[in-house]
């Protein structure tokens, strides 16, 4: 069985998804098989009759998962609210066991699972049960994407306290751009951090514009941006493939 990360944010809209795209293309492209998962996705369009979990379609394409669909998203919750509130909505009761079950079941066929979260690891997915607690009981370790802008610090040093409060292993954080231009906190936030935190920064990804193809072509080699090293712990030596 191989093993997994669990990919987390400071807040929604910060580049969870975006991330967990370019680790697992990159991870595919050196040989590894790479299973990805993501519990629960709200917010999901109707298309034909059908939820469309945005983020779980895009980490199976960078992925080049054969899973269905329904298995990488187990949860598909028509409303963008916290999946604990999106799914008592609409009638549907999300399962841990399950949650479980379906990581196991992806994670005996891949070398490494990648799974994304939703918004923050205090985020619901029962009224008191978070993200947190799932990362706890799939024993995965966790990195943090932090949008890198004014108020980020305040933002991911609560992510990572709440982390060592919950026993989890952080592996990293990832300062991701999200505005053109070269704002002054994004530019001194990097070695602000390093004198308030032990945990380490595995890298920087610049701004990239919404028109360009953000998940398969962007502008820049994530390769050059990301520190693979901090996730040697969670890859085989070599991929079994």
């Amino acid at each position: 069985m191989g093993k997994g990360v669990f990919i987390t944010g400071t807040d929604t809209g910060v580049g969870k998804t975006f991330f967990a795209c370019k680790l697992a293309a990159l991870l595919r492209e050196s040989g590894y098989r790479v299973g990805v998962m993501k519990p629960a996705e709200s917010g999901c369009a109707e298309r034909q009759g059908r939820l469309y979990p945005e983020d779980a379609i895009l980490l199976k394409e960078a992925s080049a998962s054969q899973d269905p669909l329904d298995k990488i998203c187990p949860y598909q919750l028509r409303e963008p609210l916290a999946p604990s509130v999106a799914a008592q909505r609409q009638g549907i009761t999300l399962e841990v066991d399950r949650l479980m079950d379906v990581y196991d079941e992806i994670s005996s066929g891949h070398d490494i699972t990648l799974v994304e979260g939703a918004g923050g690891l205090m985020v619901p997915l029962l009224p008191s049960y978070t993200y947190a607690d799932l990362a706890r009981v799939l024993k995965l370790p966790v990195i943090v994407i932090a949008a890198n802008r004014l108020g980020m610090i305040n933002h991911l040093l609560l992510t990572l306290e709440h982390a060592r409060c919950k026993g989890l292993r952080v592996l990293g954080y990832v300062l991701n751009r999200l505005e053109s231009g070269v704002p002054l906190a994004a530019e001194t936030n990097r070695e602000a951090l390093s004198t308030l935190t032990a945990v380490r920064c595995a890298g920087e990804l610049p701004f990239v514009a919404a028109s360009e193809d953000a998940y398969n072509k962007a502008a820049y080699s994530f390769a050059e941006q990301f520190d693979l090293r901090i996730i040697d712990s969670v890859l085989c030596e070599r991929p079994l493939r």
